[in-house]
């Protein structure tokens, strides 16, 4: 079976996997014949066509043969799952047959014939130096290294956009800091500044109640700083109440903003309360806006490029289409000497093997192994399983597990060497590919990923997404040519070429990287025509509230 491949309805990923997926929605009955892989003729003779025996949703997986009880299922030649009772050729493959192999104990490994996944004892997990570095798949061609138009900061670090921060320390000036930033939304109000392309207010949730001494505290602070020296940032103002656990004074003292980055600090208790405070608010803004007005955007080598990975909504064709695209893309920009931050650790589970294999130590692979059993203990002291992740989109979506959604999910990161792994909003400092620990929740996600440095996203979606994340530009990557049709308000690149031949990967990871040139020197986002990207910072929350 490994020399056939089968006809248009359904795409096989691996020649030895046992289960295809529909292209399209299939009814019950339908006869499929079966192709030679290397000519593409149909067999003659020899097996029957393979019949669908139920109907099979698009995206759905369908047995190619039998699959008895207990039996390792594969895609993308990597185990994704255990079916629970006899499969029979031509049946739907989904969770009502098919369940995650960590919900089984001393399951084989999921490696699809390679080694087990290495494990130690107290810290979880650990990899050898022979595990690691594999090759680089993409070469670059000689010539120039490409340039954008990009903000130098006085620090030497580029930013992609020209925002002035309003930042609350506590949910209690949440809403003044939203009207202060609002008074500058109104159409004008920007007129004598060209260089700046807004104002954004930066609110959270929390701030006071929560212990000053933990790891809680400690990630909003890490957060909050990222944001207010994040490159596309050109001056803050700091909003506090007065009387939180995050003082302003303390906070802003952290900050380690470039020369000429100025800061604002103000609290409603000392200045009068929350009248007092917009107006004073406002004039501060005011006062900042010809000092981060006063830069122009300069032609810097793409190497300066920091770009957050993401994906969101995803359905099964995110790991066949956009996120092989983006991590085409990820090969261009680390191979010039840029950065890619990959992150939602809960996203990785079961694939985790696959970038520990390319990390360029033992000690790098065995850092992201260690957060993933962090994650798994996380998981269960809740009483919770990784499996839990995919949400009913993407199971409607045909993604049935977790290792199913994380072997697609890793596409992003291209075949690039892992050189890093990160805490979260931790400031990412190494070139080529890393990696940050973030949750599976795209809000919490991104918002780690900026705080570290990130001033572009891209965000892969299958189901759609309406995601934009201030001050980074957010592109969208629509999985399929339906949803790139369905939601043209809001995506911002088809993969969908790829599903029916007309592009490969290595074009449209071509295409995509222009496009992500483009967006850093100034072209605007579909979240950005849309204004999105306010609402969505969003900190991990861990911790007592107290």
């Amino acid at each position: 079976m490994s020399v056939l491949e089968l006809s248009g309805p359904l795409l096989r990923l691996h020649p030895e996997d046992p289960v295809a997926i529909a292209r399209h929605d299939l009814a019950a009955g339908e006869a499929i014949a079966r192709h030679d892989r290397a000519s593409g003729e149909p067999v003659a003779g020899g097996e029957h066509p393979l019949l669908t025996r139920e109907p099979i949703p698009s995206g759905h997986k369908v047995a190619l043969r039998t699959l008895e009880p207990g039996e390792v299922v594969h895609k993308y030649g990597q185990a994704i799952g255990v079916s629970t009772r006899r499969i029979v050729a031509g049946e739907h493959v989904h969770d009502h047959n098919l369940i995650s192999p960590s919900r089984r104990p001393a399951l084989p490994s999921p490696h699809g014939g390679g080694s087990p996944r290495p494990t130690s004892g107290a810290s979880g997990r650990t990899a050898t130096r022979e595990e690691t570095g594999s090759p680089l798949k993409f070469v670059p061609e000689p010539g120039a290294v490409p340039t954008f138009a990009g903000f130098v900061r006085p620090d030497g670090r580029v930013g992609t956009r020209n925002y002035v921060a309003v930042l609350s320390t506590v949910n209690c000036s949440a809403t003044v800091v939203r009207r202060i930033a609002a008074a500058f939304s109104v159409p004008g109000a920007l007129d004598e500044q060209p260089g700046v392309d807004g104002v954004i207010a930066i609110t959270h949730g929390s701030g006071c109640g929560l212990s000053r001494e933990g790891e809680g505290f400690e990630i909003l602070r890490r957060t909050l700083t990222g944001y207010a020296q994040h490159p596309n940032v050109g001056g803050v103002v700091v909003v506090g109440l007065g009387c939180e656990v995050n003082q302003v004074s303390e906070l802003v003292e952290q900050f380690e903003l470039a020369p000429g980055i100025p800061v604002e600090r103000m609290t409603i208790q000392h200045l009068g309360g929350t009248a007092a405070t917009i107006r004073a608010g406002v004039q501060a803004v005011r006062d900042l806006l010809p000092i981060a007005g006063n830069v122009q955007r300069t032609e810097v080598p793409v190497s300066e490029l920091v770009l957050g990975l993401n994906c969101g909504g995803s359905d099964a064709w995110s790991g066949v289409s956009a996120n092989p695209v983006l991590g085409a893309a990820v090969d261009r920009l680390v191979a010039a000497g840029g950065c890619a931050v990959l992150g939602e650790t809960p996203e990785i589970h079961g694939a985790e093997h696959l970038l520990a294999s390319r990390a360029v130590s033992s000690e790098v692979a065995s850092k992201l192994l260690d957060r993933v059993s962090w994650w798994e203990q996380y998981a269960a002291a809740d009483g919770g399983n990784l499996d839990n992740n995919p949400s009913p989109g993407n199971r409607a979506g045909g993604v049935t597990t977790i290792e199913e959604k994380s072997l697609g999910a890793v596409a992003k990161g291209g075949s690039s060497p892992l050189s890093a792994v990160y805490r979260y909003a931790e400031p990412v400092t190494e070139r080529g590919l890393v990696f940050m620990d973030t949750p599976g929740y795209d809000p919490v996600s991104v918002t780690g990923i900026v705080a570290g440095g990130a001033t572009v996203v891209c965000f892969t979606t299958g189901r759609g997404s309406v995601f934009g994340c201030k001050p980074a530009p957010s592109l969208k990557l629509a999985t399929t040519e339906d949803l790139y049709r369905r939601m043209p308000d809001d995506m911002d690149f088809n993969c969908g070429p790829i599903l029916d031949g007309r592009a490969s990967i290595e074009e449209l990871g071509d295409a995509l990287w222009q496009q992500i040139i483009e967006v850093a020197s100034g072209r605007p986002t579909k979240s950005e025509e849309l204004d999105f990207g306010d609402q969505e910072f969003n900190p991990w929350q861990l911790g007592s509230v107290l």
